[in-house]
């Protein structure tokens, strides 16, 4: 502000006037009567002509200040009522106010224009302490960024923490930062030299609190407890165990007095210094307080049930079929939101996602072990939908969580979860590991479901490395155990991986058969993720059979089913599909376009298995149009990934590709290497493939 002024002075030839009216200072703010007493002694006007009365002085003022071309600073303003009598009334002066309010007042009655200022930027902040500290944040620019994260990018807490670094030159930037990791120490620390409250950031945070109704006040405190960096009006009433209303409107407020930052879309945030400043009024308060709602624990213990209930009905109107299979959830306390819409529940999931994670780790680690694994097991097939780098985090809060309570069976959901994870991420050898874990306490507690969920889990590992003859025996168990259990959701599901081992092993009637069963079952249940898979999984066996108009109808339309219902596994696969169909129709230009399609989503999930078939079409589709070098880089990195991966199919469909690669580019010896190495997997595993592998080796002569 000063540096402004100073830059801008020319402007004001009379001159500037200054006030500090310590709207949010330890001491009472100052009044208009007393502001306008020092600004009229400014202008000339004191002693016996200075008027007595607050509107005398105010008449006065704006007489003096008539046409004088004035630059007006009113420093740490506390409300529209304080600042009012202070406006002079010409156009030739400029009023510069800053306060920790909105004061929206001024902005409606008196056409102010406002200008919120954000946290520094950080490369400002990284110039600031540059500037405090010197050639110390040279020599380690990433502890001085860890540094500036710790003290929020707050210009005061950067520059106390400053004075701390100055005390302590011959201690490295990145032990002091790491010194800041503890919340409560971090406060201790920036709380200045002790003797002036301007420079303890606690105290500065003090004055704001202090102006606040009490409502607010404890709405504030309790936000300190919440695990995540935002939250919404829905998540401050269950920690204050009061209406939505009355959170939403202590939230504006809050937002108003700059102790909460507005993040759009009625959500809401809070930097690391204000949380843990929140958080220490939370918990004194609860040492100083009988009353059960102010506990923190009752507050938190709100709280997550009001996540996993929401987060149980969001998937409730996902994925209506699974409901018998998800912990039954008992409704919260506070409100919740409405999400019996799909569209909603699904917007509402992506967006509390990053808090559902946070509230999981909380739990898991401070006494709420069956919070963390109920959310693991509800929100499981949301998670498998394309959120794996999430899902290997929740569900490892989840697991850690049981074991820690010596609860097995959530152990047992946990790993399944775990290893289904680590199968979509390419991490065979880990989904193995986990899955027959899970398989071993599945059996333990008697739960038939999760163990045909955890051997249907491991047969798909085993078509992911090519063994599809042991992946049919696999799923073949697993069609018994769902149907013992009557179980018809799981029974579809092992329908749709039987048909899918059956077609790879050329086997399409079968496949037809079991895949059409499948789809039947998701129809009738209402499953439509289930119905999209079958549908998609029905147009590979088309094109297997050379049917392809059809085969391009099943992946269109699984393709819409897909993005209709926020399965980006499933419309990866279904590009795939649209892609292997459109080259077999002598468009290569479209099918590149769809594998294209398919690997960005593959790759933005995080889905290794899919990658190397994106791969491997890409290359297909390059050669198909002449570019035969370009095939070869595809192709190559299809072989990486798949090697990687352990996907022996993909191995040998790339190997494949290098051979005809290298064949049209002249080179039949490499080409030869290449396709004698496909003909061995696809031999090995009696694939249908070796056949037309056969044939482009008794080309080459």
């Amino acid at each position: 502000m000063v540096h402004w002024a100073h830059r801008w002075r020319r402007r004001f030839p009379d001159g500037q006037l200054y006030v500090d009216l310590r709207g949010y200072d330890p001491a009472a703010p100052l009044t208009a009567h007393d502001a306008l007493a020092g600004l009229l002694e400014a202008l000339g006007v004191g002693g016996a002509d200075l008027p007595a009365g607050t509107d005398e002085r105010a008449a006065r003022y704006r007489g003096e200040t008539a046409d004088r071309h004035l630059l007006i600073v009113l420093d740490n303003a506390a409300s529209v009522e304080q600042v009012r009598p202070l406006l002079p009334g010409t156009p030739s002066c400029l009023v510069l106010v800053t306060s920790r309010d909105s004061l929206a007042g001024l902005v409606v009655r008196h056409g102010a224009r406002r200008v919120d200022l954000d946290l520094l930027p950080a490369a400002d902040a990284y110039e600031l302490l540059d500037h405090l500290i010197g050639a110390r944040v040279g020599a380690e620019p990433a502890a001085a960024r860890l540094l500036i994260e710790r003290c929020a990018r707050l210009p005061l807490a950067l520059r106390v923490a400053a004075e701390f670094a100055a005390a302590r030159g011959g201690t490295p930037l990145a032990e002091l930062a790491e010194e800041l990791a503890d919340e409560q120490r971090r406060m201790d620390l920036l709380g200045g030299d002790g003797g002036d409250p301007r420079t303890d950031v606690s105290a500065v945070f003090s004055w704001s609190v202090r102006h606040l109704p009490p409502a607010a006040a404890r709405v504030f405190r309790l936000l300190g407890l919440h695990p995540h960096t935002d939250f919404e009006a829905y998540a401050a009433a269950a920690l204050a165990g009061g209406d939505v209303p009355a959170a939403r409107s202590a939230l504006e407020l809050l937002a108003r007095k700059h102790l909460v930052q507005s993040r759009g879309g009625g959500r809401y945030g809070m930097h690391d210094l204000l949380r843990a400043y929140a958080r220490s009024l939370a918990m004194t308060e609860a040492r100083g307080t009988e009353a059960p709602a102010d506990d923190p624990r009752a507050a938190l213990g709100r709280l997550f049930d009001h996540y996993l209930a929401t987060a149980a009905g969001a998937m409730d109107a996902l994925h209506p079929a699974e409901a018998f299979r998800r912990p039954r959830i008992a409704p919260p306390e506070t409100a919740a939101p409405d999400l019996t819409d799909p569209g909603t529940a699904r917007a509402w999931l992506d967006t509390e996602l990053g808090c559902l994670t946070a509230v999981a780790r909380h739990a898991a680690g401070h006494g709420w072990p069956s919070h963390a694994v109920r959310l693991s097991s509800t929100l499981f097939r949301y998670l498998d939908g394309g959120h794996h780098d999430v899902g290997l985090a929740l569900h490892g809060h989840a697991l850690a969580a049981a074991v820690h309570s010596g609860d097995e069976a959530g152990q047992a959901q946990a790993l399944n979860g775990l290893g289904t994870v680590h199968m979509r991420l390419g991490g065979h050898a880990e989904a193995v590991e986990h899955l027959q874990r899970a398989l071993v306490l599945f059996r333990r507690v008697g739960d038939r479901v999760g163990e045909a969920r955890a051997l249907g889990n491991l047969g798909v590992v085993e078509a992911s490395h090519g063994h599809f003859r042991r992946a049919v025996e696999y799923q073949e168990q697993v069609l018994t155990l769902y149907r013992r259990a009557g179980d018809d959701v799981g029974e579809a599901r092992a329908l749709i991986n039987l048909g899918d081992d059956e077609q790879r092993l050329g086997w399409y009637d079968r496949a037809a058969e079991h895949i059409g069963a499948a789809l039947a079952v998701f129809r009738k249940v209402g499953d439509r993720d289930g119905e999209a898979f079958a549908v998609n999984n029905l147009g590979i066996v088309e094109m297997r059979r050379g049917r392809l108009d059809v085969a391009a109808a099943h992946h269109g339309a699984a393709l819409a089913a897909f993005r209709e219902v926020g399965g980006r596994v499933g419309e990866a696969w279904a590009l795939e599909g649209l892609g292997d169909v459109e080259l077999r129709l002598g468009r290569p230009e479209r099918a590149a376009a769809h594998h294209r399609a398919a690997l960005d989503v593959f790759r933005e999930i995080g889905d290794q298995d899919g990658v190397p078939w994106a791969l491997n079409g890409l290359g297909d589709a390059a050669l198909a149009e002449g570019c035969a070098a370009q095939a070869l880089t595809r192709h190559a990195a299809a072989l990486a990934v798949a090697v990687g991966s352990g996907a022996r199919d993909q191995q040998a469909r790339a190997h494949t590709g290098l051979g005809l690669a290298h064949r049209a580019l002249g080179d039949p010896e490499r080409a030869r290497e290449h396709l004698a190495t496909a003909l061995a997997t696809y031999v090995e595993f009696g694939l249908p493939e070796a056949e037309e592998v056969r044939g482009h080796l008794a080309g080459l002569g």
